[in-house]
């Protein structure tokens, strides 16, 4: 905190104001002119900044704000010369405004911490086995990287062979994860086994971490509803105490046998107590360390919307593969001709998807020199791939082809399994499995003692729906779905008044993330995927959106808890000074300490 106010003018102006608030006292118990000045240098630079903000945002905005309400006050008990109430008033003013801004920046220091696990250079392996240090942002996908043993990985990219991996700045976990040759490995990450060659499949503007930080500063830019809500009500409130004040001075003075300098002392304690200040930083500061402690555990919220409203969730859709499985897939059996075998490796290497993946690694160093690399390859979300007269996709794809050779009758319906035409005529298919993943089963059961309804949504096959479902323990499951099925069960529960979380990691998932109430895509996916989503869990893990659960329930409680606090405290100043039983050296302490003690309260939430 010290560091932050040597750092910042205001912090400083805060600083030499404390000290001028200080001498007028001392001063001020020998009496005399020296104490008056010393307190007005004090309300100039406590004052200052709020001043300026009140000015050009009741400009900007052509409404008056909250801090207008403090400088009138400060200002009002200079005219009744109580100047060292003023300087007292802005002193803790200023104290709660330096406590709101540096709650933002231990948010904003989030992505400071992010950009120090980046790399700025890498070793770029040349085409005559040369290394030279080059900046990231001139790395181009395919160039091959140079990893040393230790040494922190500097982009995304595949191993060329097996390796250890610390991804504790992504995921918080400490034990480095064994990587397989041709897994992906991130950047910021690092490499705690033997050195190796890493493929670049991104580049740097499009890596998880560059991912990670914008998405963070996206957030801090995008304030909650109750921060909205509380900001509209803000600009009628203080129109209301400024037009209450004056009336109250002169009810006191012409009704009430008051003093002029009494009803206006009274005056300035209902100005000051009657303000909004700890009301304004209820949700704020709270929403700001809510993101920043997401952040660091590998949860990105993009804004404090997503953030309030992901505990309101009645039903949580999910994807299968790469969110309840692993994504990592086995070749289990194939039937293919070795010429259309060449086609579709070539057509898979094309796609990121994890079953494109597994058969580009099960049938390595394939011929390609027959192919035609000139025709182009269409992925047709949530169905398959196409080039020219091939086409690869699941079951439902192919409905009505010819099937001579009966591979319909030959697959194992408990496994995924995709098929391979040409020319609208069925001629092969592979059978692969997947793994389940554990901690999604921990976190569906998560959900459901929280009340959710889990249910299971996969392009899957029936006896596969089945089988993850069985095994995960949803709610319920629905197989053979399209991207437009995704849709509709997401409309259906929410014309049925539902809030509904949806989760995915795939291109075919983009459009449910869209169209759900909260969507949730995994950091691996498609870039579309997290695009599309409003929270992105940077691993496939849905312990980690377990977690946001949790943590956006510690939010919704505690930003009630200020609100309610705040209200509360202002009520009861106000009836005190109605009563006659509140000055404003009291008025001042008891209103902005409950200030400071709200934005403490919204700083529990960084831990």
């Amino acid at each position: 905190m010290l560091k932050f106010l040597s750092n910042t003018r205001s912090g400083q102006f805060l600083v030499i104001g404390v000290f001028f608030t200080i001498i007028g006292f001392i001063l001020n118990t020998m009496g005399g002119f020296y104490s008056s000045i010393s307190f007005y240098g004090a309300i100039f630079f406590l004052g200052f900044f709020s001043a300026k903000k009140a000015v050009t945002e009741t400009i900007h905005s052509k409404a008056p704000n909250v801090d207008l309400l403090m400088v009138l006050a400060a200002l009002g008990a200079c005219l009744i010369h109580y100047e060292s109430e003023g300087a007292v008033l802005l002193l803790i003013f200023a104290g709660s405004e330096a406590l709101e801004s540096y709650a933002t920046n231990k948010s904003k220091s989030a992505i400071s911490e992010l950009l120090s696990h980046v790399p700025s250079t890498a070793q770029l392996l040349k085409d005559n086995d040369e290394v030279s240090e080059v900046p990231t942002e001139l790395l181009k996908v395919g160039d091959i990287v140079v990893v040393s043993k230790g040494a922190q990985i500097p982009i995304d990219g595949y191993s060329d062979r097996k390796t250890q991996i610390n991804e504790s700045s992504l995921t918080g976990e400490s034990m480095p994860v064994e990587k397989e040759k041709g897994a992906e490995v991130f950047s910021g990450t690092f490499n705690e086994g033997n050195a190796f060659h890493l493929e670049v499949n991104k580049t740097s503007d499009q890596t998880v971490f560059s991912n990670i930080i914008r998405m963070v500063e996206e957030a801090q830019k995008s304030p909650s509803k109750i921060s909205e809500i509380i900001d509209r009500f803000e600009t009628k409130y203080v129109l209301v105490v400024l037009i209450m004040v004056p009336l109250f001075i002169a009810s006191l003075y012409y009704f009430n046998g008051y003093s002029f300098e009494e009803a206006f002392y009274r005056g300035m304690v209902l100005l000051t107590v009657a303000s909004p200040c700890a009301l304004v930083a209820s949700a704020t500061p709270a929403t700001l360390s809510a993101i920043s402690n997401g952040a660091k555990n590998g949860v990105l919220v993009k804004g404090g919307a997503a953030m309030e409203s992901l505990n309101t969730m009645d039903i949580l859709y999910s994807d299968k593969t790469g969110t309840l499985t692993f994504g990592d897939f086995r070749v289990l059996n194939y039937e293919i001709p070795e010429d259309i075998l060449n086609e579709v490796v070539y057509m898979e290497q094309q796609s990121n998807h994890p079953i494109a993946n597994a058969i580009v690694a099960a049938f390595e160093n394939r011929n390609f020199k027959d192919i035609d690399t000139s025709e182009p390859v269409e992925e047709i979300a949530g169905q398959g791939v196409r080039k020219g007269a091939i086409e690869i996709g699941k079951p439902s794809t192919f409905i009505g082809y010819p099937d001579k050779n009966y591979y319909l009758d030959k697959v194992v319906e408990e496994n995924t399994t995709i098929f391979v035409a040409k020319s609208n005529e069925i001629v092969g298919y592979i059978s692969l499995s997947d793994e389940i993943r554990y901690e999604a089963i921990e976190a569906v059961a998560g959900f459901q003692k929280e009340g959710i309804q889990v249910v299971l949504l996969t392009g899957d096959n029936e006896m596969v729906a089945s089988k993850v479902a069985k095994e995960v323990k949803v709610n319920d499951y629905v197989a053979n779905c399209l991207p437009e099925d995704k849709i509709k069960h997401i409309l259906k529960s929410q014309r049925n008044k539902k809030v509904v979380g949806m989760v995915g990691d795939g291109i075919n998932d983009a459009p449910a993330l869209a169209n759900a109430d909260i969507g949730i895509a995994m950091g691996s996916g498609s870039s579309v995927a997290i695009e599309s989503a409003d929270v992105v869990i940077v691993k496939n893990d849905l312990a980690k959106l377990l977690y946001s659960y949790h943590l956006s329930k510690r939010l919704n409680r505690i930003i009630k808890q200020n609100i309610f606090f705040s209200i509360s405290v202002i009520i009861l100043l106000m009836i005190l000074n109605l009563l006659g039983y509140l000055d404003l050296p009291v008025g001042v302490v008891f209103h902005e300490g409950s200030t400071i003690l709200v934005i403490l309260n919204g700083l529990r939430l960084l831990r």
